[in-house]
């Protein structure tokens, strides 16, 4: 079998990625940088034929950050034991254990991914992928998925053996009803909520404090979060929120302190604004991320 790739990363992901333009739409919004994050910064490459899917994984080892990029083929990314947080145009996707996110060739996409956490990357070959999404598309990373994914990142499979791994992949590869998407204003007007929000989820100022400090009506804040985002600004809050909270249950951290570090006043406020977003509680999620 040609092995046209390196590893991942250090060698996959670096390969098979595209600088995006200058003016890509990524810029809203500074994104909280942990100390001793790592940013890498990706290149181009060609398709990698004969073969229809690329597998690989890795563990950075510390909280690493991708410049925006894109790829010339389909990307399916999932992680264990950690979150992967991508920046696609005016929406940021949130990327927990138990799931993945799929990517169409030539997305403009950037990425965080949280301290020691284990990445893996799927790539697919366009011309010889017979399953196609419309846009990024949150997936069940099913334990069959998994393991077919984790197969074909094997070097010692044979053209037939692979083939038949591929083909179980296509009829697996399914999206989920959660899609972990937080739509971002873009709005000139809220986009300083936005940035300050993004910067520190636990800001506890109100939709008034905030009318006040951009010499703005309530109501005009109102309507620009919902024009812009189809939540009120508390929804859009409350959203922002379950992301930080995916991302710290991720690391181990206790309803409580996730509680706390959010602003909320008692866990059972955070437990049930949870469970409005995500439609389950955190104690369902969080033994996922701990597997």
């Amino acid at each position: 079998m040609p092995e046209p790739y390196d590893r991942l990363h250090g060698g996959l992901r670096t390969l098979v990625a595209m600088d995006a333009p200058a003016h890509d739409d990524l810029s809203l919004g500074t994104w909280r940088r942990d100390p001793g994050t790592v940013v890498r910064r990706a290149v181009s490459a060609g398709d990698p034929a004969p073969l229809a899917i690329v597998a690989e994984s890795e563990v950075p080892g510390s909280a690493t950050e991708w410049s925006p990029h894109a790829h010339p083929m389909h990307e399916l990314v999932w992680v264990r034991g950690g979150t992967l947080t991508s920046r696609i145009g005016k929406r940021i996707y949130t990327v927990p254990p138990g799931w993945g996110l799929w990517l169409p060739a030539g997305v403009v996409h950037g990425g965080r991914l949280t301290a020691g956490a284990e990445l893996h990357d799927a790539f697919f070959a366009p011309g010889r992928t017979p399953v196609e999404f419309a846009g990024p598309t949150s997936i069940t990373v099913t334990p069959l998925l998994e393991s077919l994914l984790l197969r074909l990142a094997r070097k010692d499979l044979d053209d037939g053996a692979r083939a038949r791994t591929e083909a179980v992949v296509f009829d697996v590869l399914d999206p989920t009803d959660r899609q972990f998407a937080l739509e971002l204003p873009g709005d000139p007007r809220i986009d300083p909520i936005a940035e300050a929000l993004l910067d520190d989820p636990s800001d506890g100022r109100g939709l008034q404090d905030w009318a006040a400090e951009l010499g703005m009506s309530d109501r005009t804040v109102t309507r620009a979060f919902r024009g812009a985002t189809g939540l009120s600004f508390a929804q859009w809050r409350q959203a922002l929120r379950v992301h930080e909270a995916l991302a710290l249950l991720s690391a181990g951290v206790d309803v409580r302190e996730v509680s706390e570090r959010l602003g909320y006043s008692q866990p059972s406020t955070f437990i049930a604004a949870f469970r409005r977003v995500m439609k389950v509680t955190p104690g369902a999620v969080a033994p996922t991320y701990r597997a």
